[in-house]
């Protein structure tokens, strides 16, 4: 019964913003359209004349509450499928909620740490730091060395309400996919799954502390990325899936550009730095925080002419496949270069394409999508919107764009605002391309492959003797199976011998490879 009255709380939602006028009219059959109307029955209509479509939207969402927020930002993200006016305003949606109160707060602390609050904490502010769908945070003292902390607590009850929205997400996914080839091209289902996995990600708070803690490691490798990035450390003896506790941070936030000027801070040197941060996660560490909005980035002004970033909140990150990292960096490269050739064959070596696209087609079309880009001022150009726009293209040539490159895109344009916001004179350009030029030309120089061989060849030596076995197994299992004729017998016995052969002759070269592989490498 109640997830029948929730489901016509949320119709009624949408006849009041009057949403079913920018679905398809294909979308919409007579009974679904007599139910809009039967529920939309006294509820005060928003004047479709003063709002546009987009901020209708936002405004549905924000009234259903978080959990249909959180799932606007992350549609939000989906620039390659998305109206360009819809994708900004759900952009605007804002993740504060009202907190639950501090009483609340202390029993899940103690219930999840099992311990006493008062032998945790000296010190518990009751009052919330901030409050969002999920979870909300506290500041905090701890007795074990004073130091001052902040406790993120899970939202009591929340699991379940996702579960519930979850469920009725899906369904409203698959009734639309079934009655609409555009609903299937946009794979609402899948968009659904997408937005599963991050909400159930941001549940447990022992897999952010562990990307925490991730992101600390990448960052201190040396002087000069601990000079960029600073990330909180965790305190894993009072951190569980429901509560997490870490060190509290102390900056301005990025976007009070105002505070930033009036400490003394180089914006210039500030926003060159996020683009550097931003690069060296993607292609260095392959690991790069995927929510980077300005409410979970501050600044660290001790030296305003070396400004540092502060990260917080590495619930959403990102990873690539190695191999789409390579293709990501010279497919920019290549546009950026104008190179619609180049563009058009690495999408092919991809395997982003299918076999039967016309790359003739195909060139064409990228041609179409860059060359208004370029023809605005270089310091006017945008990283994120030529990837976007790539990607977009691609889609219409049946390109899946994936997950993680989604996350990639939606970050890549959260940090080129950023920067803009702090420096608008910030050529991301200028800043961006010799990273790539060099990280192409290293990755893949002579002494990266040879280092890559050698980190490979203990797993070649020992599985491709094993392969070659499984192989000749399978062959002699299907000549006693099916016998055939003395001319099969004959060819499965040869190729029975050259599998024996080549055995020999790729293990002997896998061992003269090692031996080359040491000589080189200690010379």
């Amino acid at each position: 019964m109640s997830s029948l009255l929730h489901m016509l709380s949320i119709l009624r939602t949408v006849s009041r913003y009057r949403l079913a006028a920018m679905l398809p009219a294909e979308w919409l059959g007579r009974p679904f359209q007599a139910v809009l109307w039967l529920c939309g029955l006294g509820a005060q209509k928003v004047d479709t004349d003063a709002r546009s479509e987009g901020e209708r939207l936002r405004l549905a969402l924000q009234e259903l509450g978080p959990i249909y927020i959180k799932f606007g930002q992350l549609l939000s993200t989906r620039r390659d499928m998305l109206p360009v006016e819809i994708a900004d305003q759900l952009a605007l949606l804002q993740d504060q909620v009202e907190p639950f109160n501090g009483a609340a707060a202390k029993s899940i602390v103690e219930r999840s740490l099992n311990g006493s609050f008062n032998e945790i904490f000296a010190k518990f502010d009751v009052e919330p730091l901030a409050s969002a769908s999920v979870a909300q945070v506290h500041a905090a003292t701890l007795k074990q060395d004073n130091a001052d902390v902040v406790v993120k607590i899970i939202r009591p009850g929340i699991d379940k309400q996702i579960e519930q929205d979850i469920k009725l997400l899906y369904f409203v996914a698959r009734l639309l996919e079934r009655h609409s080839s555009e609903a299937r091209r946009l794979h609402m289902v899948d968009v659904v799954a997408d937005y599963q996995s991050v909400i159930y990600g941001e549940l447990d708070l022992k897999q952010e502390a562990a990307n925490t803690s991730q992101l600390k490691h990448n960052f201190e490798a040396s002087d000069e990325l601990r000079a960029l990035l600073h990330v909180p450390a965790i305190y894993w003896d009072y951190t569980s899936e429901q509560v997490l506790v870490m060190e509290r941070v102390y900056g301005i936030p990025v976007s009070n550009v105002e505070q930033l000027r009036a400490a003394g801070t180089n914006l210039k040197r500030l926003a060159e730095r996020g683009v550097e941060i931003f690069f060296t996660q993607v292609f260095e560490h392959n690991f790069f925080h995927a929510d980077m909005h300005p409410g979970n980035i501050f600044v660290e002004t001790k030296d305003p002419e070396y400004p540092r970033y502060i990260a917080l909140d590495c619930a959403i990150m990102g990873s690539l496949p190695e191999i789409d990292r390579y293709y990501v960096a010279r497919i920019l490269l290549g546009a950026l270069d104008r190179d619609y050739r180049l563009v058009t064959r690495l999408y092919q070596e991809s395997g982003w394409l299918s076999a039967d696209v016309q790359p003739a087609a195909f060139e064409s079309l990228i041609r179409s999508v860059c060359e208004p880009i370029f023809a605005k001022p270089l310091a006017e150009l945008s990283f994120g919107t030529l990837l976007i726009y790539l990607f977009q293209a691609a889609r219409r040539f049946g390109m899946e764009v994936q997950p993680a490159q989604v996350l990639l895109q939606k970050t890549l344009v959260n940090i080129e605002g950023l920067g803009q916001q702090l420096y608008p004179e910030l050529d991301l350009w200028e800043t961006a391309k010799p990273f790539l030029d060099r990280w192409t030309r290293e990755r893949y120089s002579p002494l990266k492959v040879v280092e890559s061989m050698e980190e490979r060849l203990p797993t070649l030596l020992e599985t491709l003797p094993v392969i070659q076995e499984k192989m000749m197994q399978q062959l002699q299992q299907f000549a006693q199976g099916k016998p055939g004729n003395g001319e099969t017998r004959k060819r499965l016995q040869q190729l029975e011998s050259s599998l024996q052969r080549q055995k020999r002759y790729n293990t002997g070269l896998l061992i003269v490879s090692a031996i080359l592989l040491t000589v080189f490498l200690s010379s």
